[in-house]
């Protein structure tokens, strides 16, 4: 395994890289073969470029990404393909180049990658390698979030060119639809010796800084050996509704020493039935669950100037 310093140092001089695109993320579609003819024009040599189209297609191409044996694979789509990318890249020793074309890219914003495609490709061409902490959620690796509940259920539910079209209000609006008949749960956390009991619609179990597109706190991020685990709300709907409004409007003034967070490297939840889980806005199976910290596990492109613990 070389170094980041070697890995940052054989990126930029021999520019080898594979480019995978998920074309159903929002953005990737229009902006796939521009963002392979800028890393090309960037002097990258692509060994392979793939932009995938099919449902159950994204791990083949990044297998066969993989295969080519690049030292940078970018991959570009909303967190669902970069917690992907994430997890076939774990403890490997290839670096990821992040493009945000999805609906949120919290993940992205977690790490410092902007939004823009012109600043994303300079990050990719001017940066340097770093490594950030990986989640694990029972055995599958997760590059930001946990959600168990509700969210769950609008990852199952929420249309699919809906997100395409109005971006993440979609969430939002698909929510409402299913709030009127989502019963809460008794949630149980144990970590640290302690056990902490809530009666919640949403738990949220975070790696990284971002959710919904908003900072869940001013000092959660992907580098510090933590998990933030909170509920969001009470039982009554109303304090789902409002919790998830201050959220919105106080996420980049809160710390983690506020409550409701509690910052583990490693914890157990479960609930008084089962509840649907997503990963990175996948689904997920159901609780109970185990989530724990995997530190440094992945390496990524980041700016110079993006600290590195």
């Amino acid at each position: 395994m070389r170094t980041k310093q070697e890995l940052t140092e054989d990126i930029r001089a021999k520019r080898r890289a594979a480019l995978v695109v998920n074309a159903r993320s929002r953005r990737g579609r229009q902006l796939y073969a521009d963002a392979r003819d800028r890393l090309r024009n960037a002097g990258f040599d692509l060994l392979g470029a793939y932009a995938v189209d099919r449902p159950g297609e994204l791990e083949n191409s990044m297998r066969a990404a993989l295969a080519l044996r690049p030292d940078l694979l970018v991959a570009g789509g909303g967190d669902g393909t970069i917690s992907t990318a994430g997890r076939m890249l774990a403890h490997r020793d290839i670096a990821l180049g992040l493009l945000p074309l999805g609906t949120t890219n919290n993940f992205a914003r977690t790490v410092g990658i902007p939004p823009s495609l012109d600043e994303a490709i300079a990050t990719i061409v001017e940066g340097k390698v770093i490594d950030v902490d990986l989640g694990i959620a029972g055995d599958m690796p997760f590059t930001n979030h946990v959600g168990v509940g509700l969210s769950a259920e609008i990852m199952i539910n929420v249309p699919s060119r809906l997100k395409r079209i109005i971006g993440r209000i979609a969430y939002p609006i698909t929510a409402l639809g299913l709030l009127s008949r989502h019963q809460p749960l008794k949630a149980t956390l144990r970590a640290e010796g302690q056990e902490i009991v809530f009666t919640t619609h949403q738990v949220y179990v975070a790696n990284g800084g971002f959710h919904a597109g908003r900072p869940i706190t001013a000092d959660a991020h992907a580098d510090d050996r933590l998990l933030v685990a909170y509920p969001v709300g009470g039982g009554p709907k109303r304090e789902l509704i409002r919790e998830t409004a201050r959220n919105a409007l106080t996420g980049h003034r809160r710390t983690l020493r506020e409550r409701p967070f509690i910052a583990v490297g490693e914890l157990w939840l479960e609930t008084d039935r089962p509840a649907h889980v997503e990963v990175d806005g996948e689904p997920c199976g159901s609780t109970p669950l185990r989530i724990a910290v995997d530190a440094n596990a992945l390496r990524i492109m980041a700016s110079q100037e993006t600290p590195d613990h």
